[in-house]
Formats: C-alpha cells, sequence, structure tokens
C-alpha cells in the first residue's frame, strides 16, 4: 500500500541524549509526519516548576502546588523558520530553556509523578488519534501508544550519550563540564528505570537501534527500511 494513503503511528523510545528526538524529526520530515518531542513536554513542566520554587531543599517536588497548577499549563508546538518543532509554555517559546542542565537535573522527578505523567499522557493520546505522527520519549511505546505499528528502542553507552550532549551544549555556548553531564546521564537512567510509574522499558514488539557507532546517514536508512517495512505490510 502506498505510504502517503496509510497512516501509522511511530514510537520512539530510549535513554536520554540518545539523539531520539533529532532522528524522529528528521524521519517526520522526510516522511511528511507530524512530530511530538514528548521529553519536551516534561521538561516544560519541569522549566515551571523551577520557576515556581516548586523543587524543595531535599530535590523532592512541592507535588500539592504543582497539582495546583498542572490543570493551567498549556503546551504547544511551534515551527520555526527551518520548519522544526519549538516548545512553548503557556504562548512562551521555551525551547532554549527547556534544554538547559539545570532543566535536565531535574526533570525526571517531574516524570516520576504519577498525576503528571497521566495528565500528559492523556494530551499526547489526543495528538495521535489522527496517525500520521512520530512521538519520542520514555514510554510511548509502552504506555501512550501501545498499538504503535512502528516500536523502536534507542540505546547508546552512557559515555557516548554525555559527551554528544557535552558537544551540543557546548556548541550552543555553554559552560558545561563532561564529568557533570555524565553523572547526570546515569542518574536519569537510574530514576528513569526505576520509577514506579511507567519505568523505561523496551516495549515487547520493539526494534533494538544501539546507535552509538552510526553515522546520521546510516541511522537514517536504516529508519526508512523500517517504516517502509511496516507500510508494505499493512
Amino acid at each position: 500500500m502506498d505510504r502517503n494513503t496509510k497512516k501509522i503511528v511511530i514510537a520512539v523510545d530510549g535513554f536520554s541524549s540518545c539523539g531520539k528526538s533529532t532522528m524522529a524529526k528528521d524521519l517526520a520530515k522526510a516522511i511528511g509526519y507530524i512530530y511530538i518531542d514528548s521529553g519536551a513536554m516534561y521538561r516544560a513542566v519541569t522549566l515551571l516548576a523551577l520557576r515556581r520554587n516548586l523543587f524543595l531543599p531535599d530535590g523532592q517536588v512541592d507535588t500539592e502546588k504543582l497539582r495546583t497548577i498542572l490543570p493551567n499549563i498549556r503546551i504547544t508546538f511551534t515551527l520555526n523558520s527551518e520548519g522544526r518543532p519549538e516548545t512553548c509554555l503557556n504562548g512562551e517559546n521555551v525551547e532554549k530553556e527547556i534544554r538547559g542542565l539545570e532543566v535536565s537535573s531535574h526533570v525526571s522527578r517531574i516524570a516520576a509523578l504519577d498525576f503528571v505523567r497521566s495528565e500528559l499522557v492523556r494530551q499526547q493520546q489526543l495528538m495521535g488519534q489522527e496517525k500520521g505522527i512520530i512521538m519520542d520519549g520514555r514510554d510511548i511505546g509502552t504506555c501512550v501508544f501501545p498499538n504503535a505499528e512502528l516500536k523502536i528502542f534507542v540505546v547508546a553507552s552512557a559515555e557516548i550519550r554525555a559527551q554528544r550532549r557535552y558537544d551540543e551544549l557546548t556548541a550552543k555556548g555553554e559552560k558545561v563540564q563532561y564529568e557533570d553531564i555524565l553523572n547526570n546521564v546515569q542518574e536519569r537512567d537510574r530514576i528513569d528505570t526505576t520509577r514506579a510509574v511507567s519505568p523505561l522499558r523496551k516495549a515487547d514488539d520493539a526494534i533494538e537501534l544501539d546507535n552509538s557507532h552510526l553515522t546520521p546517514e546510516e541511522q537514517k536508512e536504516w529508519l526508512m527500511e523500517q517504516f517502509n517495512r511496516v507500510i508494505a505490510s499493512l
């Protein structure tokens, strides 16, 4: 069947800093699908929590206050001049702010809260009702879209992921230390895989992609092969 007449849902899950967002954006652009960065939604909530001083001295979250403001949080996506989606929080473009190390250091705490996940999963499932969507995150194939026609689970070593994140941040002019980023990556892995609500895990029917040593072009070729294979089987 023509891939342009049959749309599917593509779920991309995996560890932090694996390049999930970049690969999902590129594939979405190539096949004309809508791309949604679910992680950006959790980062946006985290940014607001930081701005409202909802993180307690021990690192925990003031859940009572967060519950009261969550219904009023509006997360949307707008395309920039290059056609790439950027995250808006209550109408403010916060794409740069949510990618900093401070948000990265706190987002796993927010993402582990059951009431936050419940609300954002509800919003994400609404976004995917018409299909023709690619969404990446931690629980897309297991929780958000368990019936997605194509599920990809991305892995890479913690050291390689930390180096990628370091290169990305320094290219933006940020002053960061590699060891700090590596520690952050490892701590996020621990929290993401051990949290009680929707822990990070590979769905039984997901295809694993270890992109530790793949070039961007090799990765793009692999992803397109998987997409064409699924479309051809429909």
